[in-house]
């Protein structure tokens, strides 16, 4: 079949339209590309086309030695920066055959938890917005500064943390910070409700959603679709408790995997929903567990110069989106002789090239705001 890009003029009547979405365009949450291929008002054929923000992280961190990769690693899905340096820092603790202290342990899941849902709130509040609905987002951002607040206070960063240091955590907690937190927690908990009534019993939302962009269970396998995404679909998978890491082998009973089998829009929202309820569930319990612990060190004291002995191996976490791997060869020099970074998003957007065929123009927006992504974790 040859495609023709028509501007004006009757040709349009018997040809194909090729139409470019991005990758300067209000509906691409940055700079993604996508090129469809159009019958009228239905997409025939969809190609996401990334590199746009393509900044080289993996080469840099062959480059920068182990403590200053952490920076880099953090920066490339910017709304779950502490996960992101947690895959990296448990990458390196792997290699050393190092043990982290216990407080160490339950800190970082609660960091870790905290910054789920301050991932998880910015798509909550942003998806209605692309929708038409414009009040859900204020509220989302009320919800973050809360947290937030508390995230600077204990770092000293507001979205790049630069906390995990490997062998634990840069320092101990503030005085009174865990009383803080869980005040926070309660506070945001006691708001949620907010996105059941506003969003979810708004007619127009479900209209919109519910039945749009279906992805199949086989398709999110066969992409490597993983997180809410995938969850929606029905693939009842998450590290957390499947391959347990941090504390959550002792989190068994709080932790809740949220799954859907419709697969559509709507299915993906209410995961993303019901997996920020429990993730408030899961700080509370790591906040009872930490102030039952004794006084300890929440790092451990490591050389000048920190060297991982000759290998490789694999860490991979359950970040907010999805999974995130992290492979790293070394050559038992202080940089890493090779760091491959598995990321979320960047296998879910390649699912567009199947949900997006057979769709109206207009849904798109819907399909596209539904996957969660965050173009710096595509582009690395």
């Amino acid at each position: 079949m040859t495609e023709t890009t028509v501007g004006i003029g009757g040709a349009a009547e018997s040809t194909d339209m090729v139409l470019n979405i991005g990758p300067q365009h209000p509906s691409t949450h940055g700079v993604l590309r996508l090129r469809l291929v159009l019958d009228g008002e239905v997409v025939r054929e969809a190609e996401p086309v990334v590199g746009y923000m393509h900044r080289g992280a993996e080469k840099l961190f062959e480059a920068r030695d182990y403590r200053q990769i952490i920076m880099l690693a953090n920066r490339h899905d910017w709304l779950s920066a502490f996960s992101n340096e947690l895959g990296v820092v448990m990458a390196v603790e792997r290699m050393l055959g190092m043990e982290v202290p216990e407080r160490a342990v339950w800190t970082r899941t609660l960091l870790a938890e905290l910054n789920r849902v301050l991932n998880h709130l910015m798509f909550l509040g942003s998806y209605p917005l692309e929708l038409g609905g414009i009040t859900p987002v204020f509220h989302a951002f009320r919800e973050r500064e809360e947290l937030q607040a508390v995230m600077e206070e204990v770092s000293g960063g507001r979205m790049h943390y630069m906390f995990n240091r490997v062998g634990g955590l840069k320092e101990d907690l503030p005085a009174g910070w865990l009383g803080r937190v869980r005040q926070a927690v309660a506070d945001v908990r006691s708001r949620m409700d907010v996105y059941d009534r506003l969003v979810l019993g708004n007619e127009i939302f479900r209209g919109r959603t519910r039945g749009v962009g279906v992805l199949a269970q086989e398709t999110a396998h066969a992409y490597g679709v993983s997180g809410p995404i995938a969850r929606a679909s029905g693939v009842d998978f998450d590290l957390r408790r499947d391959e347990p890491y941090l504390a959550y082998g002792e989190l068994r009973d709080t932790l809740r995997v949220v799954t859907r089998t419709e697969g559509d829009c709507l299915a993906r929202f209410e995961c993303l929903l019901e997996q920020t309820h429990n993730s408030l569930e899961l700080a509370d319990a790591c906040l009872d567990r930490i102030e039952e612990l004794p006084q300890g060190p929440i790092n451990q004291r490591l050389p000048k110069v920190l060297k991982a002995p000759e290998g490789h191996t694999y860490a991979w976490t359950e970040n907010p989106l999805g999974i995130n791997g992290y492979y790293l060869v070394s050559k038992g020099e202080k940089t890493p002789y090779r760091l491959k970074l598995r990321s979320a998003s960047y296998n879910n957007i390649q699912a567009l090239t199947e949900l997006l065929p057979g769709t109206l123009v207009a849904d798109m927006v819907a399909i596209l705001g539904s996957l969660f992504f965050v173009v710096g974790d595509i582009d690395k």
